[in-house]
């Protein structure tokens, strides 16, 4: 059996996410499955918005293909915005998991009825729909915008942790929701303090896709193009 691994696509420029993300799955994923986690070197430096999202999905296929090259056993597109996810999944035989539909699931498979806070409002319509399209909207009582641009979560002593705090706050009076998503991969790092913080589940999507990848290339049998389970 060969080693697992699990190639994570920041479909931004933004190393400095890229490597929040590494390190967020390398700290869930066991030792054994190598962490190939890279930016599109051709994305915008943030995705904010439709716009963004549309520029940065040719260059982020790309890194796909040559992460699939490298013997990825699964995909994990590590955007909020699940940018691209529909392309991906037809050009690719291994699984492909977007980090917002990931936490969406793991809520709804807790039972948590929850609120998603993101960074900018022109980033909510997208969110929504794909809400909508997952199937899970019953299960959203909220999405909203802690108005951060995406680029001052990698600014240190920035208010952005703060001001995500402060909506999240916000959500638990309004919503009367039983867990947060974090609608950013850049807000991987805080979830553990702000759930804390505010004594509820604070879902962080870069790890519900680390978890989901990994359980999907598990399951994948030899012959639909997984390393992990073929021939020794």
């Amino acid at each position: 059996m060969s080693q697992m691994r699990i190639l994570f696509v920041n479909p931004n420029s933004t190393s400095s996410m890229t490597d929040k993300v590494r390190q967020t799955a390398m700290s869930l994923l066991p030792e054994t499955v190598t962490v190939d986690a890279v930016s599109n070197r051709q994305g915008p430096a943030s995705i904010q918005g439709p716009t963004d999202g549309d520029r940065a999905v040719p260059g982020m296929l790309l890194e796909m293909e040559q992460g699939l090259a490298r013997g990825a056993d699964a995909i994990v597109i590590a955007c909020f915005d699940d940018t691209g996810i529909n392309e991906a999944r037809k050009m690719f035989p291994v699984p492909v998991v977007g980090i917002g539909q990931a936490a969406y699931h793991v809520s709804m498979l807790r039972g948590l009825r929850f609120s998603v806070v993101t960074t900018l409002s022109v980033s909510v319509p997208v969110l929504e729909d794909n809400i909508r399209l997952f199937g899970v909207y019953p299960y959203c009582c909220s999405v909203r915008a802690s108005d951060v641009p995406v680029l001052d979560l990698e600014k240190p002593g920035s208010a952005a942790e703060q001001r995500v705090s402060d909506e999240i706050a916000l959500a638990i009076v309004e919503d009367d929701c039983d867990a947060i998503i974090l609608g950013c991969a850049g807000m991987t790092d805080l979830a553990s303090r702000l759930s804390t913080r505010h004594q509820l589940p604070v879902i962080d999507g870069v790890g519900a896709a680390a978890g989901l990848a990994y359980a999907l290339a598990l399951t994948e049998m030899p012959d639909q193009g997984s390393g992990v389970l073929g021939t020794p």
